[in-house]
Parts: structure tokens; sequence; C-alpha cells
């Protein structure tokens, strides 16, 4: 398989749902895309605006200011002491990086690529991307022997699920034991909301109680898009394990997957600033308390959701029929389909909304 046989876009078949939600009297609800909706923050901008003299070529690699945001961001953030400049690398966004990942580590036909049964449709889209065959699967135990590629993901898109340290060593023992890289996407780990994490932090792969104190195998994928509202920017990184992150590199200088220079300083700026990132969590923390209980409220049964964006939630039957009743109400959701095929009579619901517009779902889920 190719980019010529991949399947159409999948939210295109959204469209006759959104249709029907814009035909509400007081207007659509638009819960579907996580995509920010609040504004950049200062301190980002700012430094965007300084770096816009940017005459020449910008570096793959990452200017050193950059890279040393990341690995301090890890330590101070993620309990990750462990990173130097040549175990991270900037990236044109996070979705770009899971597309391309199998390509980049040389993947193709007869290899197995692994993935939560609960997922990004990406994860998927980059082994066939390749001529690989894409497994999913969430128990280590029962990861082929011969997978090349396993991805996790935590907290988890579309499902809110949380790995925890002992989780992560088990994926990371059973990863090595078979000889496959574990890439873990962890771009929504600033944003935990249940216990323990509304206290403590999601942990990483590269967390030395996962990891086991060694990086090898081991590769960390983040976004700024969620805590920082970078969306627009494409500013993401991954780290890890340095002969990984080089042959990342090399294969990245040749394809000529660079970061724009602007970029790299509002991200070097949004790495070293917490509290901007501690007043996004309030305002989605706020819009999650009030539209969950709306969600249950209307017959839904939320499942984890204990972090992220999103609220992940059944009704019992099947996930476009809900879409449906939501869209009679003007709201428009994601359908579980689009989430891999064992969970197809769930909805996602994002947070990536206005309070207006947030409190006017909660207000029509409760009526409903």
């Amino acid at each position: 398989m190719g980019v010529a046989d991949l399947a159409e876009y999948p939210w295109d078949s959204v469209a006759p749902y959104a249709a029907r939600a814009r035909a509400h009297p007081d207007g659509m609800v638009d819960l579907s895309v996580g995509s920010p909706v609040d504004p950049t923050p200062p301190v980002i901008a700012e430094a965007l605006a300084r770096a816009t003299d940017a005459h020449a070529y910008p570096q793959t690699v990452g200017t050193p200011a950059l890279r040393e945001a990341i690995a301090a961001w890890y330590a101070r953030r993620r309990g990750v002491t462990a990173l130097g400049a040549e175990n991270v690398l900037p990236t044109i966004g996070s979705k770009e990086l899971v597309a391309l990942l199998p390509l980049l580590l040389g993947l193709g036909p007869g290899d197995v690529v692994v993935h939560p049964r609960a997922a990004y449709p990406t994860y998927e889209v980059g082994a066939k991307l390749v001529g690989a065959t894409p497994v999913a699967a969430d128990d280590p135990a029962e990861w082929p022997v011969d997978a090349k590629l396993v991805w996790i993901n935590s907290p988890g898109n579309p499902d809110g699920r949380v790995l925890d340290a002992a989780a992560l060593r088990a994926a990371a023992d059973r990863a090595r034991e078979i000889g496959a890289v574990l890439a873990s996407d962890e771009c929504y780990a600033e944003l935990g909301w249940d216990a323990p994490w509304d206290r403590e932090p999601i942990p990483s792969v590269l967390d030395p109680r996962a990891s086991g104190g060694s990086l090898g195998g081991l590769l960390s994928v983040y976004s700024l898009s969620k805590q920082s509202n970078l969306a627009g920017y494409r500013a993401a990184f991954v780290a890890g394990d340095a002969d990984l992150v080089a042959r990342l590199l090399t294969a990245r200088k040749h394809l000529g997957l660079m970061l724009p220079a602007p970029v790299q300083a509002a991200m070097a700026a949004a790495l070293a600033d917490d509290a901007h990132v501690e007043e996004q969590k309030a305002l989605y923390r706020r819009r999650r308390d009030v539209l969950r209980p709306a969600v249950e409220a209307a017959g839904f049964r939320v499942d984890h959701s204990e972090a992220g964006l999103y609220v992940w939630a059944t009704e019992g039957r099947d996930g476009w029929d809900s879409l449906g009743r939501l869209a009679d109400l003007g709201i428009l959701a994601g359908p579980g389909h689009f989430y891999g095929a064992h969970f197809p009579e769930h909805v996602r619901f994002s947070l990536t909304a206005t309070d207006e517009r947030i409190d006017e779902a909660a207000d029509r889920l409760r009526r409903a």
C-alpha cells in the first residue's frame, strides 16, 4: 500500500451530521476535532515576533536553545533527567512524526506495527503507508514477537486512559524482549484530571521507573498544541534513545523536514514558562467540570477520560446513531468508529470549545 491506496479522510463522513447540527436554531456546538480555541500566550507570540528575521535555513536538529529547553522541560515537568542534546529532536507537529516514523525507521512490507485498540488513526496510516501490517493490542503479552514498532498512547486519544509507571515498565520490557522500538505518544501529559493524576505528574516512558534507567529502544513524542495552544505553529518534538534520534535526524535532513526558525524560538519560550500551561489547564478543567456531568445526565456512560482533552462516552448503541441524536441537539462529536474497530458504540466529545459553547452544549444535553 502507498499514498494512493489510503482510505478517504475519515472526517469527511461527518459532514452530513455537521449540516444537521448547523440547522439547530441556536447554532452548532462543535465538540468534534480537538483544535484549540484559546489565544496563543503572549510570552510565546512575543518570542515568535522577535525571531521573524529568519533569512537562513533553520537547523533540522534544532537550535541549541531549543534542545536545551526540551531537555530542561523533561527534567522539570516529567522527572526525566538523562537527556542531552543528542537525545532530542524538534518535529513539524506530532502527527507528521507519527505518520512518518515507520518510514523513517526503514519499515516496510512484512513488518508489524502495534498500536492501541482505541487509537488515533494515524498510527495505522503510518504503517499502511510503508506496506507494514498494523495490529491493535493493548496488553504487551499480546504484542506479536515480530513487531518492529509499538505505539503506546498515554494519556490516550480518544479515551483519556493513563498508563502508570508500572504499565509503562511492562511495555518497555516487552518491547525490548521482542526487539521492537517503543514509541510513546504523550501529547496530553500536562492535562491530568482524576486522582492521582490531578496531583502528580503523568509519567513518561523515559521516566527511570518506566525505562529501567536506560533509554535504549524508547522514544517519547510530545506536542505543544494542547498545553500551549500552538496547533497552528506545528510545534512538537521527539526524545529518547540517542541512536534512534540520530537515525531520525539523518532521514529528516535528507527530506528537508525543518521546523521554521521562528517556531523554534517560540517553542523554547513556551517550554520555559509553566505559568501559561497552568492557566490553560484551569480553563480546560472548568470546561470538563461542566461538560462531563451533562454528558452523563444525557444517558451516556463515560469511560476512562481521566486525562486529556476528551470525554469518551457511550449510550450503548452504534456511535453513528449517537452522533445523529447529538446533531439534532446541535452538537457535533466524533464517532468511535474513527478510532479503530473495537469501540463502535462510543463517541468522543472535545473540550476545545469556548466556555460559552461548552455551557450551551451542557444545557442542551441536560434538557435532552
